[in-house]
């Protein structure tokens, strides 16, 4: 008898897991996952296996805080890029469940059936191989593409995501583009993986200014080209001093919570180290001008402003060059 599509995708992971390609993929390797550390098995046709109750979806939500409202521009922006292409947006928890959604109204029974829909459990632990949960597995932008997923009920499926990390470089949610069309060509693939990637960072950036209101943000120099450097954000007090920095930030310059917690000079962490005495004369000039500008040029007014006497105030002007 012929085997089903079901049992030749089963087949096709049991024979990798056993094959050479096991120690080589990262694909692979997440198969291994779900069928030997979480004890799933490709044909089990439950769909999905764990689905909230809407209590426990509001808590889910509260939980995230403001980042829902935060996503919220970035996720219509991405959704009117590929919802044309029969796409549906989601914004899941790092437990893999969906609080949030975009998605054409004549496709959401297609979405509904498989599952991705608020509420749905789509971690690697339930569901096996899949964009949300071996994003939020990994912790890395991917996409898992029709048969690379585990369960063979999901092969139908395209699935891109990428993971947001929260002001102290912690895991805190994951965006993703889904999409059950059999037309998805390769290439809108790799656009649509652009386009996650750009909302998730847009949305961790966002997020980072929104925890240090007061601070100065300030981006970390890097490679160009380098993934770590697009998203590399300090935050910097008045007194110039680092009191935050993203989790690209902390990969490219070697920080941690702990380092964090010692008042550290910007200056020194961003390679600008300054002279001291420089950096107080073109203060202090600056605070000269603005006061001649509101005395209209006279310095003996100028002088009174500052509490000191004329004679004073010419001997730094003069050291200061402003004479």
């Amino acid at each position: 008898m012929e085997k089903s599509q079901n049992g030749l995708h089963a087949e096709q992971i049991q024979t990798a897991l056993t094959g050479n390609a096991a120690a080589k993929s990262a694909l692979v390797a997440s198969w291994g996952r779900s069928m030997r550390l979480y004890g799933l098995q490709p044909d089990d046709e439950r769909r999905p296996t764990i689905i909230l109750t809407d209590r426990e979806l509001r808590e889910a939500r509260e939980r995230l805080g403001s980042l829902i409202s935060t996503a919220s521009a970035s996720l219509d922006r991405l959704y009117s890029a590929v919802g044309g292409a029969g796409c549906c947006v989601l914004l899941a928890d790092k437990n893999g469940v969906p609080v949030d959604r975009r998605g054409y109204e004549g496709d959401d029974a297609t979405f509904s059936k498989v599952g991705l829909w608020t509420g749905a459990v789509w971690s690697e632990e339930s569901e096996g191989t899949n964009g949300i949960g071996t994003a939020i597995a990994e912790q890395r932008p991917l996409t898992i593409h029709r048969d690379q997923h585990f369960r063979s009920r999901n092969t139908a499926l395209s699935c891109t995501s990428a993971p947001i990390f929260d002001h102290c470089g912690r895991l805190m949610a994951v965006i993703d583009v889904s999409s059950a069309r059999a037309d998805l060509t390769e290439g809108v693939v790799r656009l649509i993986g652009m386009a996650v990637s750009d909302a998730a960072r847009r949305v961790e950036a966002e997020n980072f200014r929104l925890a240090f209101p007061r601070a100065r943000i300030v981006m970390a120099e890097g490679d160009p080209g380098s993934e770590r450097a697009l998203n590399a954000l300090i935050a910097v007090d008045q007194d110039d001093l680092v009191i935050g920095a993203s989790r690209s930030a902390r990969q490219l310059l070697g920080l941690t919570d702990e380092n964090l917690r010692t008042p550290l000079p910007a200056a020194n962490l961003l390679g600008h180290e300054r002279d001291a005495a420089a950096d107080f004369a073109a203060a202090e000039r600056s605070v000269i001008q603005r006061v001649l500008r509101r005395a209209n040029g006279n310095v003996s007014v100028a002088a009174s402003m500052m509490g000191m006497s004329r004679a004073t105030l010419h001997r730094k002007l003069k050291k200061l060059g402003l004479n």
